[in-house]
């Protein structure tokens, strides 16, 4: 792996050689500025993973760094050190675009910790744009739009889903509410012959009982009361193109005689005519009931059962391939960022493991809804626990051991131990000063810009 780079900026030589010195020994390539011009002139010319820079130089200080580099700086991660630290200059840094602040004089450990988060922070990013490069390419390679997920069970899916769609057979989609069955349907009419015309679907479960028969075949004008008009029909809207029939299960026994004989003579009688009209239509069928078991009930008819599972594609639930958590969470912040015109990047690390854990009963559909309503709610670019429902919520702000212990061992992770400990810390160290920050910070033993930007990261309310 290569050395990550730091740049070191400050005016007084000591400082740049103690801090040389002291981050050179655990990896990284360091370059020191005795100023923000040269700064500036070395940013030009090479890229720096992070930078240390002082506020208070001559000539071009660490405001105006920020400010004259801004389109330089756009991947590198600057972390700004002042002895003249205020919660003021900390915010203005930020808002600038610095990524942390340290107040002078500072311990070592206090330096490598936050470069440690920073690169936690630049592993974050890189892991963004990875998983938003991979959603692009999965959507480009299969025209399953909306599809999306990399687990090798999503991959089988859409390979199979591939397959099926070359040829007119009739294929049965089964999965519980909320995993994506329209979504199938729909990629797999966008890649078959018949995609040029548009693709039809109704929901069974939608129309009484007396009106699906018109609805599906069409009726001929005095058909029935109120029949003032010829009605065409779905099967005669989608002819020579494709039909979804969602919810099939819920097709009462009557309508099941009638779709039977369709499928098996590719013909329909609307409602009040006394002839049949040949129709080519492929019918994609959708069900989250066990329509086998609905068989041996008496609920769904056998042989229209397997002239509809000529084909069988089953979704898995989320809970099956949360791999794919992080991957959906992203097209979903890009989906949402475009309706409301907002510029949320990412999840926290925080949320994401809540995500993880998480057994998703609605499936694909709740976490949309999660993640739109995070992005509503959410005031910086992160997805933080506190936008989640209290459903989520709640599993982070259970006062047991417990609770974060087991979201550390879940991954084995030391990193996420450590978070978790350091955020449980700060809670306790802010309930123990009554909500007095600056008390909060003293106990921590650390800066009180730093502990505003802990804050900030957990998503911890405080008074």
């Amino acid at each position: 792996m290569n050395e990550l780079k730091l740049l070191i900026v400050d005016d007084e030589e000591n400082m740049r050689h103690m801090l040389k010195a002291l981050v050179k020994r655990h990896g990284y390539d360091v370059a020191t500025a005795q100023d923000g011009s040269s700064a500036l002139d070395m940013i030009s010319r090479e890229h720096f993973d992070f930078i240390l820079c002082d506020v208070k130089m001559p000539g071009i200080d660490g405001m105006m760094f920020l400010e004259k580099g801004s389109g330089l700086l756009k991947d590198s991660t600057v972390i700004m050190m002042s002895a003249y630290g205020t919660v003021d200059l900390a915010l203005q840094a930020m808002q600038a675009g610095a990524y942390d602040f340290i107040s002078k004089p500072f311990k070592s450990d206090e330096v490598l910790l936050t470069l440690k988060k920073a690169e936690e922070r630049e592993q974050l990013r890189r892991e963004n744009q990875r998983l938003k490069r991979k959603i692009d390419e999965f959507s480009r390679e299969t025209s399953f739009v909306g599809m999306v997920g990399a687990s090798d069970k999503m991959c089988h899916l859409i390979g199979l889903g591939l397959k099926v769609a070359q040829y007119d057979t009739t294929v049965l989609i089964t999965g519980e509410s909320g995993t994506g069955k329209e979504l199938i349907a729909r990629g797999i009419h966008a890649n078959s012959p018949r995609n040029q015309k548009t693709f039809v679907a109704i929901n069974c479960a939608s129309l009484p009982e007396n009106l699906l028969e018109s609805e599906l075949f069409g009726h001929v004008r005095g058909a029935f009361t109120g029949a003032d008009y010829q009605h065409k029909g779905l099967f005669r809207e989608a002819d020579g193109s494709t039909l979804f029939l969602d919810e099939i299960g819920e097709l009462p026994l009557s309508m099941q005689v009638k779709l039977l004989r369709v499928l098996q003579e590719q013909e329909i009688r609307p409602v009040g005519s006394s002839r049949s009209e040949k129709v080519n239509v492929r019918v994609l069928a959708a069900t989250s009931k066990d329509l086998a078991y609905q068989v041996t009930q008496g609920a769904f008819r056998e042989d229209l059962y397997y002239r509809l599972n000529v084909m069988q594609l089953r979704i898995p639930p989320l809970r099956e391939r949360q791999e794919d958590i992080p991957l959906l969470c992203h097209h979903f912040i890009k989906k949402f960022n475009r309706k409301f015109e907002t510029k949320v990047a990412e999840v926290s690390k925080q949320t994401m493991g809540l995500l993880l854990s998480h057994k998703w009963p609605g499936n694909v559909r709740e976490l949309e809804n999660v993640i739109q309503r995070g992005l509503v709610l959410a005031s910086g670019e992160r997805i933080e626990i506190e936008h989640l429902p209290s459903v989520l919520r709640s599993l982070s702000q259970a006062d047991t051991s417990d609770t974060w212990l087991g979201m550390a061992m879940e991954s084995l992770s030391l990193k996420t131990a450590q978070k978790l400990l350091e955020e449980k810390f700060i809670r306790l160290a802010l309930s123990g000063a009554d909500g007095n920050k600056s008390r909060a910070a003293r106990t921590l033993e650390i800066s009180y810009p730093s502990l505003l930007s802990k804050i900030k990261e957990y998503g911890i309310e405080a008074g």
